[in-house]
């Protein structure tokens, strides 16, 4: 999954054992998380020794605002607000293709996918998004909204310049997709890795004339 923060887990803390840890995303079409794991075998088929973990597919998502460790009651009011803010919005069109790592390929940490919201109206529904989150008393991020898709984070230095400049180089060739449903879900550890539940989706439903 794309986040803007870590996803780690509650650990041994009771208070944080009894909140939920929720984001907001978009999901992925079939065919480009499709795409995205053929990416993927292609890079660790090129370099087995590096360490890495991988993200799993079908958890990718195109994350929007990640919330941390929330009280169960404060629930409905991150979904109220998630509606109030997708009711005002069309369906947004973005390029999903580059590649790319954080912080760089000498030393690499991520390995991502970009994506390239030309007209600008991904990034103002996320301020919107921001904004409204707010009254219900969350902080804004203090760093600008920068949507990619996560596919790796890495383990251990040895091999890593090679495998991020494999990425680099394999590239990613561009693919449209339309996003229209906000989706807020829940994360929790399994035996399985994280397991994301969909918590409520928030449909973008203002008529517009062109997704342009």
């Amino acid at each position: 999954m794309n986040g803007r923060k870590g996803e780690g887990e509650t650990g041994g803390d009771p208070e944080k054992a009894k909140s939920w840890r929720l984001f907001c995303a978009f999901e992925l079409p079939e065919e480009l998380r499709s795409r995205i794991r053929e990416h993927i075998e292609r890079v660790r088929e090129a370099v087995p020794e590096a360490a890495a973990s991988w993200s799993r597919v079908e958890n990718i998502h195109l994350t929007v605002n990640f919330f941390g460790n929330v009280a169960p009651e404060k629930v409905a009011g991150i979904s109220g607000a998630a509606s109030r803010v997708a009711k005002e919005f069309s369906p947004v069109q973005i390029e999903v293709g580059s590649t790319g790592v954080f912080p760089r390929p000498s030393r690499a940490q991520v390995l991502w996918i970009g994506i390239n919201d030309s007209s600008g109206r991904l990034s103002n529904f996320q301020h919107e998004l921001e904004t409204e989150f707010a009254t219900q008393g969350f902080a804004k991020e203090d760093r600008a909204f920068r949507p990619h898709l996560t596919i790796a984070r890495i383990r251990r230095p040895e091999n890593s310049r090679r495998l991020a400049e494999t990425h680099l180089q394999l590239k990613f060739s561009s693919v449209e997709i339309v996003l229209s449903e906000l989706v807020l879900f829940r994360s929790e550890l399994s035996s399985k890795g994280s397991k994301y539940t969909p918590i409520s989706r928030h449909v973008m439903s203002r008529a517009r004339s062109s997704l342009g």
